[in-house]
């Protein structure tokens, strides 16, 4: 079977609800089964300026956002000009005929204009809603993925709101059906329903699997996002978490927190953590396991808050004056995100030593399809055998790794009282496995709402 590989564009301004058009485009393509890969780019602006969001799906691995434009939603003049340009031919352009005018376009480009305040009753803000029902048409998709995605997203705001919104994009889909011609192919179906998930996202729920109990971070682009999950599961998980006055007193009271025993985590991007770097290496002195995210942007200093850069490399490297052992990761995608976390703290505890992650702003608040299977933590404890050898031998606690200890005490083979660790330290360790699991039931339950 041939690859079909297509990719839509959003763009308009800051404020036109381009984030939630396309996150409903993400759950119906990811509930289908097909992969994809999205990204928005964004001006460093609260309202206004340009936008333009690109969702990339197929029914293979799909690694980045691709160079071609197969569907254009340009909710204004602004996005028209800029973007026509991309569209070759097959292409077609969906837009609002009596505020958007199209420029020249390609051969074979199929201008979609819709008379969006018939459509729509004079509801300015349901133009993206007849727009996705257009779009779904014109790919193949049937219009009772949409309703769903609807129904859900405008729950809190009653049944009025979600009735006028399901005969909007009811409208939208009958008249492209009617005016429009569609792809001569369709969106295929994937083997299963899959979840859609963000770099920021992974990063807090590989927090959350590898028994986090303590998440601390003054907001600083593109690294929001995880403080933003963090605090909206606080309590189901049972994380404490606090937003501080600035990555100086963040990293401090992540270190006190490690240093109590628990596991404790922040995330900051690259002109915080320069802040940082003095208690990053107080870490390194007094062997407190603790774990950093930074994710990038374009530097230097303040330097661009809504572009990636992969620049700090030499920062983390050099992080805090003299030397220390430290541990420096970079994964590759969302789900390297979400397994690496669980790894890295394990080999913090196990060598006492900071570890830090250099994520991007590309990858953290891009968005991707995932299996929710692979959303596990299984780590390769060693077997009863093993720890018994090694207590027998005489292999004193600063000889075995802290998961060594663990299995140990879950044997009966350590108690409190020949553990030559501080107690903060094994009641640590005595309640991690249960906290993973326990976090793994809960974001699995998470995510599995999505489809």
């Amino acid at each position: 079977m041939n690859k079909i590989d297509f990719a839509v564009g959003i763009g308009g301004e800051n404020g036109q609800g381009i984030a939630s058009t396309g996150n409903i485009l993400a759950l119906i393509f990811a509930r289908r089964g097909l992969h994809l890969n999205a990204y928005n780019a964004y001006q460093s602006i609260i309202r206004g300026g340009h936008t333009f969001l690109t969702i990339r799906a197929g029914d293979g691995a799909v690694r980045n956002m691709g160079d071609k434009i197969d569907v254009f939603i340009p909710l204004n003049q602004d996005a028209m000009d800029r973007h026509l340009h991309l569209l070759k031919s097959g292409a077609c352009a969906i837009y609002d005929k009596e505020k958007v005018t199209p420029g020249n376009a390609a051969d074979g480009v199929q201008l979609c204009g819709m008379p969006m305040k018939e459509l729509t009753k004079g509801n300015k803000l349901a133009v993206n809603t007849a727009a996705l029902g257009a779009t779904l048409q014109l790919l193949g998709i049937e219009s009772e993925p949409l309703e769903t995605v609807i129904a859900r997203q405008f729950k809190k705001k009653g049944d009025a709101v979600i009735a006028e919104n399901l005969a909007i994009a009811r409208a939208g889909y009958d008249y492209a059906a009617q005016n429009f011609t569609a792809f001569p192919w369709k969106a295929p179906r994937g083997a299963k329903p899959l979840g859609i998930i963000t770099g920021n996202q992974a990063i807090a729920m590989g927090g959350a699997a590898a028994g986090v109990k303590f998440y601390a971070a003054y907001p600083m682009s593109p690294s929001t996002g995880v403080l933003m999950w963090m605090a909206a599961h606080a309590r189901e998980l049972g994380i404490m978490v606090r937003q501080v006055e600035d990555e100086i007193g963040v990293m401090n009271m992540v270190i006190g927190a490690a240093h109590t025993g628990c596991r404790a985590m922040c995330a900051t991007s690259g002109g915080g953590f320069a802040l940082m770097t003095e208690a990053v290496g107080m870490a390194g002195m007094i062997e407190t396991p603790i774990v950093c995210i930074d994710v990038q942007r374009a530097g230097p200093a303040t330097g661009v808050p809504t572009k990636t850069e992969q620049g700090d490399l030499w920062q983390v490297l050099g992080a805090g004056q003299g030397d220390y052992p430290r541990i420096v990761v970079a994964p590759t995608n969302q789900l390297d995100l979400f397994h690496t976390i669980p790894e890295l703290f394990n080999l913090c505890d196990k060598y006492q030593c900071p570890g830090l992650v250099l994520s991007d702003l590309l990858i953290s608040e891009g968005t991707s399809s995932i299996d929710p299977d692979d959303l596990d933590v299984v780590f390769d404890l060693p077997s009863n055998e093993a720890v018994r050898g090694a207590v027998e031998a005489g292999a004193g606690v600063t000889v075995l790794s802290r998961l060594v200890v663990m299995r140990a005490v879950k044997a009966g083979l350590l108690s409190v009282a020949n553990i030559e660790l501080p107690k903060r330290h094994f009641f640590s360790l005595r309640h991690k496995e249960h906290h993973q699991t326990q976090a793994a039931r809960e974001f699995l339950r998470m995510v599995s709402e999505t489809r």
